[in-house]
């Protein structure tokens, strides 16, 4: 769904187009225009699409997915996004930077290599997802639930039902080959990690952070960088009043998961004594 302006106009009607139709519109507009700007959110198509009219010679911008009703009509439709969006475009044009959220477009290298941790972390979510549904089942039919239920020695030896096994079966050979995936996944990525890495800095956190940052010459202060993962603290003052609240979680959510990782790694190699909670029957440092 397209939205045109023209100069200081008033946006034209949305315009639905596929997407070569939109490549092939976009390129003729640009033939009969002395510049064109374009602008959209980053969600559904990617890069792929800035990349496209960047090549065409169009200025076009990725922003952060937003909400757009300003009114708080609660009224949405991609017709109405699209010409928020293209009044958003026309005041950063003018010089209001504050009017949209960039989003940094990575390189296709930059996007390749990231890709892979990225699925990574979905074929462990995958694997958890699947072996916490055998766990629901013996829980279920009132047995104790058994962790890692699926590796071969430990299902051999689970006491369970002919019925129930059969069921499990349905989910081992899925587990496992992903756990197969996964361990060579893992290899790959701490492979490509430096050999130096400083203490408490594990190989996989390593690759996950510099291929999340993926260009550090990005930043011009340490501001920047605390924003970009989200553990900056937030804040809502007025007048003489200031309250500063818990962390913002602005940002790349996969680097902010890594770093604060990072930290309960830190936190538990440093004090030897941990206390159990019931979440999940997993250790956590005192004091955490």
């Amino acid at each position: 769904m397209v939205v045109e302006q023209v100069d200081g106009s008033n946006p034209k009607p949305p315009q639905r187009f596929a997407k070569a139709a939109f490549l092939h519109w976009a390129a003729k507009l640009k033939s009969q225009a002395r510049e064109v700007y374009a602008v959209y959110e980053a969600c559904g198509f990617g890069f792929s699409l800035q990349r496209n009219l960047a090549a065409l010679g169009i200025k076009c911008y990725v922003v952060c997915p937003q909400k757009l009703d300003e009114h708080n009509k609660r009224v949405k439709t991609d017709g109405l996004d699209a010409k928020a969006l293209c009044l958003k475009l026309d005041r950063f044009v003018q010089g209001n930077r504050a009017a949209l959220a960039l989003v940094r477009v990575p390189t296709e290298e930059e996007e390749h290599s990231r890709a892979i941790h990225r699925q990574r972390e979905q074929l462990v979510g995958a694997r958890k997802r699947l072996e916490a549904q055998g766990r629901s089942l013996m829980v279920n039919h009132g047995l104790e639930p058994v962790q890692n239920w699926w590796k071969p020695r430990t299902f051999a030896a689970l006491p369970l039902p002919q019925w129930m096994r059969e069921l499990l079966q349905n989910s081992q050979p899925i587990l496992l080959a992903l756990q197969k995936k996964i361990a060579l996944l893992t290899l790959q990525l701490q492979s490509a990690a430096a050999s130096n890495q400083p203490r408490g800095l594990g190989k996989m956190t390593s690759v996950v952070i510099d291929r999340e940052i993926a260009d550090w010459h990005r930043f011009n202060n340490r501001r920047q960088i605390a924003s970009y993962t989200g553990l900056c603290p937030g804040e809502y003052s007025s007048g003489n009043t200031r309250l500063q609240t818990q962390v913002t979680k602005h940002g790349n959510p996969r680097l902010r998961a890594a770093l604060v990782e990072l930290a309960w790694r830190d936190w538990s190699a440093s004090s030897p004594t941990t206390t159990q909670y019931a979440s999940g029957g997993r250790s956590w440092p005192k004091g955490r």
